[in-house]
């Protein structure tokens, strides 16, 4: 069994946050394949399915992102599954807006949700994929994690969450390094995929049809920065 881990804060503060990306690829995995992640276990929201056949835990800790590591141990010792079966969505100030990383094992970085995960769980040789929110930004490190998406963001992390909730389907149905190669997206190689898909699907001489490639409304906050 794969244990897929989104993490986030929970609350309705917290809904649409950048910090928030692992709660809301989860959320898309979840419909896609028809998983309710609503039962109360293991500090966390959980909810049984399978995935192309193979069965998987979703898993949504409701401790608190900086405390998330308890929620993720109490289900790893719980299931004795091995360390790489784990899976665990986050957010990452540290790359481009909108691109991916995914990686089989490593660090936490500077995300103390990971860090937190990783020191209780005394292993870092786990799957991960990380959801770039960095940019610009015009204000401290925690007051951005934990703001709304912006409008301007909005578009370019929906696209990312819908690869991020892919990406994890895809370390499922085949295995990381198939989604290492499929899924990493760096910045030129996003901008090159949004052109050609552009192209692709606008007719020659054709305007773009209004909400094209949009995200939905609610993903960007009604106080959001505009």
């Amino acid at each position: 069994m794969y244990i897929i881990v989104g993490l986030g804060n929970p609350g309705k503060k917290y809904e649409h946050t950048r910090h928030n990306m692992g709660f809301l690829a989860l959320d898309l995995l979840a419909d896609k394949y028809g998983i309710k992640v609503d039962r109360l276990k293991f500090k966390a929201l959980t909810g049984e399915g399978r995935i192309e056949g193979k069965k998987v835990l979703l898993v949504k800790p409701q401790t608190y992102m900086n405390l998330s590591g308890e929620s993720v141990r109490d289900v790893m010792n719980f299931y004795k599954e091995p360390i790489e079966n784990l899976i665990v969505i986050y957010d990452d100030i540290d790359i481009p807006e909108g691109t991916l990383r995914i990686r089989s094992k490593g660090s936490a970085g500077t995300h103390n949700g990971m860090r937190n995960i990783i020191y209780l769980l005394g292993d870092d040789g786990f799957p991960r994929i990380r959801v770039g929110i960095g940019g610009e930004r015009r204000m401290d490190l925690i007051n951005y994690v934990i703001g709304k998406v912006t409008e301007s963001e909005a578009d370019a992390l929906w696209d990312a969450l819908n690869k991020a909730a892919e990406a994890a389907a895809d370390i499922v149905i085949n295995d990381i390094t198939h989604a290492m190669q499929e899924y990493n997206i760096k910045p030129k190689r996003l901008k090159k995929e949004k052109e050609k898909e552009k192209l692709q699907d606008r007719a020659p001489g054709e305007e773009p049809e209004k909400g094209e490639s949009e995200a939905p409304a609610d993903l960007a906050g009604e106080d959001s920065e505009k």
